[in-house]
C-alpha cells in the first residue's frame, strides 16, 4: 500500500505542476453550483473514502497485471538502469517500485550508464520500508555458473579478466566468478614474468569444473595449441635436411638450446652452436632471441628435430691462412685441459693439442695442469698440421733450447754434480740434474758397503744426491750416474787390512745355516763355514764366543769375506812340525843315519802332522 501512496503522491505533484503551467480551469462546482451540491455524495465525504466503480477497479487491475512483473524472491530478472547517483544505481525491473543497488557491485564495469540492461536477483520484494531489494552481484554469480558450465560443455571461448597473481598461476574473473589459471596453461612457452598478464583481458577455455568445491580451471594455452597444431602439421610436412628456418629460443639447458620453429621444437646441441669451444649455451644465445638454424636431422615421425647454428657460417679451418705451416710460432688460449695435454685455441674454432710430453724437456711425465691453466694465453710452436683432417699438434718446450744439445760439455764422464731424486724403480733411482736432464743410478752404485734391496731403503723422492757421471749416451739421451763413486771405496783399504792369511780377533755374531757370521767392523761381515768353526779341542765355537780367525777368501768386487778359526791353530801346529823336521834333519845329517832311519823319522812327522796317532 505504501507503494500505491507513493505513486499517487507523484501523480498529484505532476498534476499540480501541470496546472501551474496551464491557463486557469473552471471546475464543475464553480460552473454549476446547484447541480454539484445536488449530486454530491455526502456519505463518502463523511467516511473519507471515495467509492470507485467496479468497472474502474477491474480496469485498474488489468493495467497492473499487464505492466508490472510478478516478482518472486531469489529470481533473476533483467532490469534497466534509470538513474545513477554517487553511490547507487536505480534499477527498474517493471515492478511496483524500483530497486537500489550499490555501485560497488558494478566495479567491473566502470562504463555503466543510464539505459543499460543488467541482470539482478530479487532478494526481497519489499523490506520494512516497502523498498524492493535487488543484487546484481548475486545475479552475476548465478548466471555465470550457468554460462561457465555451458562453456565447458560446448568448448566455447570465454573472455576473462586477470585479477592478480597467485601461487602457481593467476586468478581470472570469468563472468564474475574467480577461476584459476595455472602457470603452465598461460602459454606454450615458459613464462618468466607473470606480472605482465595482470589487469589484462584475455581469451580462455574452461578445462575443468569442480562443482563440489566450486572451483574452475581455465587455460589460454589450449587456444594457442589448437592454432599451433595446424601450423605444426604444415611445418612438419615441409621439413627437409639442410633447410634453413627462423626460430625463437624457447629454452636453454646445459646441453643445448630448444628452438621454437612455429609450433615445432628443435634442439641445437651445444656442439652445434659454435665452431669455438664453449662452456654453456648462454654464451652464444639468450631467451626469446630470433635466429636462423639449419635442419641437420630428424626421426621418422619428425618429432625430434636436430638443428645446427654453426653450420650456417664457414668452418674456421677453411679460413685459416695458407701461409701457416709447421715450425711457426703461434699464440693461443688454453680452452680445455686433460690428463694427456691441453687444447689451445689459436684462432676462432681452430684448436691444437699440446701433449704433456711437449710441455717440458723433462722425461718425467706430469699432469698438464702442472704447466698451464684454462684461460692462459701462451706461445707454442706448430709441430704437425693436417688441414684435411683439421688437426694440429703444438709444442711449448720447443720455445726453449734442448738441454741435450751441449750435454757433453756440461756433463762429461767423471764430472760430479748434485741432483734431485724424482722416481724409484726396482733396479735404481732416477735423478734430475736439470729440467730435461735425468740420469739413472743403478742400485749397485748407491753404496760401497750397504747391500740395498730397494732404493727406497737408501733415499726418498725429493732428496738431493751427489752423483758422478759414469756413462753418457747422447743419441739415446741416456745418462748413467753413480752415487757411491763420490766417495773413496773403503774396500780398497780393506783389501790390504784384511789380506789373505791375515788373522783377526772377533766374536761369533750369528749361527746361520752352514756356518756362522762375524763382524770385523760396520762394513765387513765375514762368513765362517761349519767345518772352520772347530776349535783345537775338537768342539765348535758358539754364538758370542770370541776367537781368532784367519782370512781364507777376500773378494772386493762381490764384498765377500770368508774366515776360518781352525786354520789358525792348525797352521801353528804345522809350523812346529816344520821346525821339528828341520831339527831332525840337522841331527840326522850330523849322525849320518841310514836312509831307512831317515825315512822312518819323516814318516812319523808326517803322520803327526796329519793328526794320526
Amino acid at each position: 500500500m505504501a507503494e500505491n501512496k507513493t505513486k499517487e503522491a507523484e501523480v498529484a505533484v505532476e498534476a499540480t505542476e501541470a496546472k501551474a503551467t496551464q491557463a486557469p480551469v473552471v471546475s464543475e462546482a464553480q460552473a454549476n453550483p446547484e447541480k454539484f451540491l445536488k449530486e454530491f455524495d455526502w456519505h463518502n465525504y463523511e467516511e473519507g473514502i471515495e467509492q470507485v466503480e467496479d468497472t474502474k477497479l477491474e480496469e485498474f487491475e488489468k493495467l497492473v497485471s499487464e505492466n508490472f512483473v510478478d516478482t518472486l524472491d531469489d529470481q533473476v530478472v533483467e532490469g534497466t538502469v534509470i538513474a545513477i547517483t554517487d553511490r547507487d544505481a536505480i534499477i527498474d525491473i517493471n515492478a511496483k517500485s524500483e530497486g537500489v543497488i550499490s555501485l560497488n557491485e558494478f566495479r567491473y564495469n566502470p562504463d555503466l550508464k543510464v539505459g543499460d540492461k543488467v541482470e539482478v536477483l530479487i532478494d526481497v520484494r519489499e523490506d520494512a520500508t516497502g523498498q524492493l531489494v535487488l543484487s546484481h552481484r548475486k545475479a552475476r554469480v548465478i548466471k555465470a555458473w550457468d554460462r561457465v558450465n555451458n562453456a565447458h560443455d560446448t568448448g566455447e571461448i570465454v573472455n576473462g579478466f586477470v585479477k592478480c597473481r597467485t601461487k602457481g598461476g593467476m586468478i581470472v574473473d570469468v563472468f564474475g566468478i574467480e577461476a584459476f589459471l595455472p602457470g603452465s596453461q598461460i602459454d606454450v612457452k615458459p613464462i618468466r614474468d607473470y606480472d605482465q598478464y595482470v589487469n589484462k583481458t584475455m581469451e580462455f577455455k574452461v578445462v575443468k569444473i569442480n562443482h563440489e568445491f566450486k572451483n574452475i580451471v581455465v587455460s589460454h594455452k589450449a587456444l594457442i595449441e589448437a592454432d599451433i597444431e595446424e601450423q605444426k602439421k604444415e611445418i612438419i610436412g615441409q621439413l627437409e635436411k639442410g633447410q634453413v628456418l627462423e626460430g625463437v629460443v624457447k629454452n636453454i639447458t646445459s646441453y643445448g638450446v630448444f628452438i621454437d620453429l612455429g609450433g615445432v621444437d628443435g634442439l641445437v646441441h651445444i656442439t652445434d652452436l659454435s665452431w669455438s669451444r664453449i662452456n654453456h649455451p648462454n654464451e652464444i644465445v639468450e631467451l626469446d632471441q630470433k635466429l636462423n638454424v639449419v635442419i641437420l636431422d630428424f626421426d621418422e615421425d619428425k618429432s625430434r628435430i636436430q638443428l645446427g647454428l654453426k653450420q650456417l657460417s664457414k668452418h674456421p679451418w677453411e679460413a685459416l691462412a695458407e701461409d701457416v705451416k709447421v715450425g711457426d710460432k703461434v699464440k693461443g688460449k688454453v680452452v680445455v685441459i686433460a690428463d694427456y695435454g691441453a687444447f689451445i685455441e689459436v684462432a676462432d674454432g681452430v684448436e691444437g693439442l699440446v701433449h704433456v710430453s711437449e710441455m717440458s724437456w723433462s722425461t718425467h711425465l706430469r699432469s698438464a695442469q702442472d704447466f698451464v691453466s684454462v684461460g692462459d694465453e701462451i706461445d707454442a710452436v706448430i709441430l704437425t698440421l693436417d688441414r684435411e683432417d683439421r688437426k694440429m699438434s703444438l709444442g711449448i718446450k720447443q720455445l726453449t733450447p734442448d738441454p741435450w744439445t751441449d750435454i757433453t760439455s756440461k756433463y762429461p764422464v767423471g764430472s760430479k754434480h748434485t741432483g734431485i731424486v724424482r722416481n724409484f724403480t726396482n733396479f735404481g733411482v732416477f735423478v734430475e740434474l736439470e729440467e730435461g736432464i735425468d740420469g739413472l743410478i743403478y742400485i749397485s752404485d748407491l753404496s760401497w758397503t750397504k747391500k740395498v734391496k730397494h732404493p727406497s731403503e737408501f733415499c726418498n723422492v725429493g732428496d738431493k744426491l751427489d752423483v758422478v757421471v759414469l756413462e753418457l749416451d747422447v743419441e739415446g739421451r741416456k745418462l748413467s750416474l753413480g752415487h757411491k763413486q763420490t766417495t773413496e771405496n773403503p774396500w780398497d783399504k780393506y783389501e790390504t787390512e784384511f789380506a789373505l792369511e791375515s788373522v783377526h780377533k772377533a766374536a761369533i755374531s750369528e749361527i746361520v745355516d752352514k756356518g756362522a757370521t762375524i763382524e770385523f767392523n760396520e762394513d765387513i761381515v765375514a762368513f765362517v763355514p761349519q767345518r772352520h768353526l772347530e776349535k783345537e779341542d775338537g768342539s765348535k765355537l758358539k754364538k758370542g764366543e770370541e776367537a781368532e780367525f784367519k782370512i781364507i777368501e777376500f773378494n772386493k768386487e762381490f764384498k765377500r769375506v770368508v774366515a776360518s778359526h781352525t786354520a789358525v791353530f792348525r797352521e801353528e801346529e804345522a809350523k812346529i812340525v816344520k821346525q821339528a823336521v828341520r831339527k831332525a834333519e840337522a841331527q840326522a845329517a850330523e849322525a849320518k843315519p841310514t836312509l831307512g832311519d831317515a825315512n822312518d823319522a819323516l814318516q812319523a812327522l808326517k803322520d803327526k802332522m796329519d793328526g794320526k796317532k
